[in-house]
């Protein structure tokens, strides 16, 4: 028997209609309307050149069951039912035994490689989820027990133009309830990490996959403003270059999320997306949103998610999402080399907004240059991403920490475009906001006794406050000794306390934070508690199991990468450094299919001590920096001693070559034993 279960949120992939249409892509005209009128508040982004037009994507009939059998086959014991759907009104259903089936056959319109994902419930073991092409099996899901909603999905399913896919839900030792599936285009990298601890393989692997899983196929059509209390949506647009950073049952991304995985996305080639989504936040900045951006966006790039935004003096707005947005844009240029993200006018115009007028406008309760809050709830201006506070702040730690990063941002930007003058005035401003920062701003206790926030009648706050406490060591103002060091303590010691976040999308800033300041087996140890959590339910029952939600995947993806190898790219300067952070106990660890640029490398670091690097394949030339931590006068490059240069990196000390890596080289840095 199927458990019986209420009626849940309708989720896109149920409402959705997979049709070929050309895609408004961010940057794109507005040529090609919604296909249904949607509600919202604020107009859409605005328009640049046109791109070329997407190719057809590939459709599932009925993704949702909601037209009940349409497009599938169903047999005996199999069918479509109503008591307990994940999204919509309706869902596929198999009893339990041996030999029943759900099926949809689909022809592909071009050559490709996809994902597909469902939302899958249990009662008992050894049902599947399999792709055939042309007959053969191509991807299978074995379904564990779970009699509430999971999403599984088969990765990386190559098809040629003409091919027969078939999709099938089959049954096993019990019932299995099927709903909401969704077709991801695979992504342009396919990174493999291989290493002596089988943990971090297993968890790099697991957040590809999941990952990936939530990447939207442009030229989609599907529903906007689906939420909660709307779960139908308000009308359909055609969907762009995306995918989910934030709720599954809402249509759309969400600033925050975004921000924090851009580093993964970028791990997975996906810059296209990381660009349009990053020009929508930028294109909502205007004077009439205070040069706040929006906080959520729908997946046609155009609208703002209607839960979150009401009016143009009545949105949802938190104080460091565009400073986030600056700095997260400045690493998806490092990432990618594409020069739009210091020539398109709509992105510059952001970034200068967010670090001129927006705190301008914002600095009224305690004027000293640190952008404010209105202490009144996050439609009228949050100071903190901590919403579960009801402090009314008018500054927080996350807010300055964020803001100090913007201005390294845009000192990297300027420098970039070409404007030394204008670098070198967000240089000298990020010196002076951390000067003040550790001097005033942060009073003079360490600990649980240091500042991390004023109220809006200026009494400085100490204590835990959960983002407003863990962002200051994360955006690395605080300066590197004995004070931020107790304070490095004292948040370890909160977050695995009394303190812990009940949401687990606020504990995966927790790796980051410490990688910061070299805390690589603190560091680690979030990191797997934030996998090892990966199927418990989360608070949010709508929202599925933990790793349901997009953020995990894409965080653990950027802090395997950016945090245990220490990759920082450069590609507009073609170039790379890389230092091992990995931790005690863990041997080696290699990466393969590592995109940055036009090129694709394999990194390997053997302890702190041997890295190796390939310029596997892409048209330029990389300077590697390798780096190695302490002082050493040389480093061995290729078994050849050569002199060696020392560097501060945020209080630690580490020496270092640079070594000009050709296409198709393999370069090994070591120090001597």
């Amino acid at each position: 028997m199927r458990r019986p279960r209420p009626a849940r949120l309708a989720t896109l992939a149920a409402l959705a209609v997979l049709v070929p249409l050309t895609p408004l892509t961010l940057g794109d005209p507005a040529t090609a309307a919604p296909a249904t009128p949607a509600a919202s508040a604020a107009p859409a982004a605005p328009a640049a050149p046109t791109a070329p037009s997407a190719p057809t994507p590939l459709g599932i009939e009925n993704p949702g069951f909601e037209q009940g059998t349409a497009g599938w086959t169903f047999t005996t014991g199999t069918g479509v039912a109503t008591n307990q759907p994940h999204g919509g009104a309706k869902l596929a259903y198999l009893d339990e035994g041996e030999g029943k089936k759900v099926s949809q056959k689909i022809t592909a319109p071009r050559d490709g490689t996809y994902d597909f994902s469902a939302w899958i419930a249990t009662g008992g073991t050894g049902g599947r989820f399999v792709a055939r092409v042309n007959g053969r099996t191509a991807g299978s899901v074995t379904l564990p027990a779970r009699p509430t909603y999971a999403r599984h999905t088969l990765s990386r399913i190559a098809l040629k133009s003409g091919d027969e896919l078939e999709l099938a839900f089959e049954s096993g030792g019990g019932w299995v309830n099927a709903d909401d599936l969704m077709v991801s285009p695979s992504a342009p990298a396919d990174p493999v990490v291989t290493s002596s601890d089988p943990k971090i393989v297993e968890m790099f692997g697991w957040s590809k996959r999941k990952a990936n899983s939530w990447v939207q196929q442009p030229g989609t059509v599907g529903p906007l403003d689906v939420d909660e209390r709307n779960p139908a949506g308000t009308g359909t647009g055609v969907y762009a270059p995306s995918y989910w950073a934030g709720y599954a049952h809402r249509s759309g991304y969400y600033a925050r999320d975004m921000a924090h995985q851009v580093g993964g996305a970028s791990v997975l080639g996906l810059g296209e997306a990381n660009k349009a989504m990053l020009r929508t936040f930028a294109s909502t900045s205007t004077e009439e949103h205070a040069y706040y951006p929006v906080w959520a966006v729908n997946f046609d790039n155009r609208t703002p998610l209607s839960i979150d935004y009401h009016s143009p003096t009545s949105f949802v707005r938190e104080v460091p999402a565009p400073f986030e947005l600056v700095q997260k844009a400045n690493e998806a240029y490092r990432w990618s080399g594409d020069r739009a993200y210091v020539d398109d006018d709509t992105l510059w115009d952001f970034y200068r907004h967010a670090t001129k007028e927006f705190i301008e406008r914002h600095d009224g309760a305690r004027p000293n240059g640190v952008a404010e809050g209105t202490g009144k709830g996050i439609f009228a201006g949050a100071a903190s991403y901590n919403e579960a506070s009801d402090e009314p702040l008018a500054e927080a730690g996350d807010a300055i920490g964020s803001q100090y990063q913007a201005f390294r941002a845009m000192s990297a930007l300027a420098g970039s475009k070409g404007d030394a003058a204008l670098a070198k005035t967000y240089s000298k401003k990020a010196d002076e906001l951390e000067e003040y920062f550790n001097s005033t701003w942060s009073g003079s206790g360490s600990g649980a006794s240091m500042v991390r926030a004023y109220t809006t009648d200026g009494k400085p706050l100490t204590g835990w406050g959960k983002e407003n406490s863990w962002f200051m060591p994360m955006k690395q103002i605080m300066t590197p000794g004995p004070r931020t060091d107790a304070y490095l303590d004292y948040v370890d010691e909160q977050a695995g306390g009394s303190g812990k976040p009940a949401n687990i999308e606020a504990i995966s800033y927790l790796p980051d934070t410490f990688f910061a300041y070299e805390r690589n087996d603190a560091a680690w140890k979030w990191m797997q508690y934030v996998y090892d959590k990966r199927d418990d339910q989360h608070p949010v029952g709508k929202q599925g199991p933990n790793g349901d939600y997009p953020e995990v995947s894409y965080t653990l993806l950027g802090q395997t990468v950016e945090g245990l190898m220490g990759v920082e790219p450069d590609a507009p300067a073609t170039s790379l450094s890389t230092r091992s952070r990995m931790p005690s106990g863990m041997e080696w660890l290699r990466i393969e299919d590592l995109r940055i640029g036009g090129n694709t490398f394999t990194l390997r670091h053997d302890g702190a001590r041997r890295s190796t690097l390939t310029n596997d394949a892409g048209p330029d030339r990389y300077t590697w920096e390798a780096r190695f931590p302490g002082k050493h006068s040389t480093i061995e490059v290729d078994g050849k001693a050569r002199p060696a240069k020392t560097k501060e990196v945020n209080g630690k000390t580490y020496s270092y070559v640079k070594v000009p890596v050709a296409p198709g080289r393999t370069v090994t840095a070591a120090i001597a034993s």
